[in-house]
């Protein structure tokens, strides 16, 4: 049976994630020292002592309210990649990108954000983005619309923008990450679309897909802490998302890119334009 999460769940983990962010991310932005920040994977791939803190203040909250889910934050997998194995067949299981941005958070750009995603047996059932710089939030559960909440209380239902031409569309194609064949395709048609820009932060280019501000977004890595809040966020606004061979994105994909559109007519057209490879 798929667990149930609500719209006041969500609301309650948003309470959660502000918390954490008030207690460890902002004491620490532009504060942090050098022995604070520490590379894992590569030197594009760093963590801080408030991404470690804050994660664990997550997980205790979370813990707490729902004790028998289990309880995934990213620094937690880059520690031990076999948490990740239990995610599909959780019937509860919560999933913690403590501070997404990690590199404009170190470099006192104030372009990052806190994401958690409910998850019951492989399904996205609830989804938070919250900005703490702005106080801004945005929040789902599935089946019940898409949120926007402020820290001073007020709430409006998100739509993603209206669906335009292809070549009229704006939003992020982030290529660092594609493999090269596809990278030289995507970074040859880009110019194409309308506009593109790249924040560093997959929590702020959902923030602007999810209301309406821009079009698409384009993604070739596709870990759960960095998509699940989002995707599920984005459907819940009206829009549509596949893999870039237009199968449906699962929470236990590891591959195969994620292209974002308003529209399936929309999401065609795009990838047509954006992936199709000169003749």
């Amino acid at each position: 049976m798929t667990a149930r999460i609500t719209l006041a769940d969500m609301h309650d983990v948003v309470g959660m994630m502000r918390g954490a962010a008030s207690r460890h991310v902002m004491p620490s932005f532009r504060c942090l020292d050098r022995a604070d920040i520490r590379a894992k994977s590569g030197p594009l791939d760093i963590v801080t002592v408030a991404d470690e803190a804050t994660e664990r203040d997550l997980t205790a909250a979370l813990r707490a309210a729902w004790p028998d889910a289990l309880v995934l934050g990213e620094e937690a997998v880059a520690a031990d990649p076999a948490l990740l194995d239990g995610l599909g067949a959780a019937e509860l299981a919560f999933v913690i990108d403590p501070i997404d941005g990690t590199a404009n958070y170190a470099a006192g750009v104030p372009l990052f954000g806190v994401m958690v995603s409910a998850v019951s047996r492989g399904e996205v059932i609830g989804g938070a983005i919250v900005d703490p710089v702005c106080d801004i939030a945005v929040l789902a559960a599935r089946g019940q619309g898409a949120w926007l909440h402020d820290g001073k209380g007020a709430e409006r239902r998100l739509h993603v923008a209206a669906p335009v031409p292809a070549r009229e569309m704006s939003g992020n194609a982030s290529w660092r990450y594609l493999p090269a064949p596809v990278r030289d395709v995507v970074t040859h048609n880009l110019p194409k679309v309308a506009g593109s820009w790249d924040f560093r932060c997959a929590a702020h280019e959902y923030l602007m897909l999810v209301d309406g501000r821009c079009h698409f977004l384009l993604f070739n890595r596709t870990l759960p802490w960095d998509h699940l809040a989002g995707w599920l966020i984005h459907a819940e606004a009206g829009g549509y998302s596949a893999h870039f061979d237009g199968s449906p994105y699962r929470v236990t994909d590891r591959s195969g890119g994620l292209l974002y559109a308003p529209d399936r007519a929309s999401w065609q057209a795009l990838r047509d334009l954006l992936l199709t490879p000169a003749a």
